[in-house]
């Protein structure tokens, strides 16, 4: 198997709806890579609570979510190989944007930041993070067509800021390597064609991280 052990090899991120899942399991096979799917264990139902008063559920829902990344993040550092879906590395985006809405304090975003600053400190990043960057008007397109009911009872305003401080967040992403794929007219799902040419990106872009990382 392709990798090294002890280190996430790839992580896809992007917007709610680009596809992120869908590409993890067409590149683990390609590239001989374990995934490593991006479970939340919401027993407290706190996710369905935010949507109903945001401003009340914010911080512990963030730092539940923040809690859980952590811990998957770490146990899958433990395997050879892996890629997942979206990370720990992304979680600051949702927490940034709740504090610019003012979802959650002052005070509550420096919590979670001591927080975030004392989980990096024990984990690497991953040896390439993929960004599949779309336009906004793409995203809310994605999002209406899959047509999950709790994302559609959403506000488009949410999204569209969702979206400007993702883009942000992947412009200052110093983290380690990082290969930005716009794949807004693509559908690497259903064109084979689209797929292969995001593949050979990906491919190519790990191969060059890898032998940095060696050199």
């Amino acid at each position: 198997m392709d990798g090294t052990s002890g280190k996430v090899e790839l992580v896809v991120d992007g917007m709610t709806g680009v596809g992120k899942t869908s590409l993890v399991q067409l590149l683990a096979g390609d590239l001989g890579l374990t995934p490593f799917d991006e479970l939340f264990r919401d027993r407290f139902d706190i996710l369905r609570k935010f949507y109903h008063d945001r401003s009340k559920w914010a911080f512990p829902m963030q730092v539940m979510f923040l809690n859980n990344r952590f811990s998957q993040y770490r146990s899958a550092g433990h395997l050879a190989g892996v890629i997942m879906d979206r990370s720990i590395f992304s979680d600051p985006i949702f927490a940034r944007m709740y504090r610019e809405e003012g979802y959650m304090t002052e005070e509550e975003h420096g919590i979670y930041h001591q927080l975030l600053e004392n989980f990096l400190a024990e984990i690497s990043p991953p040896v390439l993070m993929v960004y599949l960057r779309v336009s906004c008007e793409e995203a809310l397109r994605r999002i209406r067509l899959r047509g999950r009911d709790d994302e559609l009872a959403v506000e488009p305003a949410y999204w569209r800021k969702l979206w400007e401080i993702y883009e942000q967040h992947y412009r200052t992403y110093r983290a380690g390597p990082l290969l930005a794929f716009d794949v807004s007219k693509m559908d690497f799902v259903n064109r084979k064609e689209d797929y292969h040419t995001l593949l050979n990106k990906i491919r190519g872009a790990l191969d060059a991280a890898r032998r940095e990382q060696t050199a």
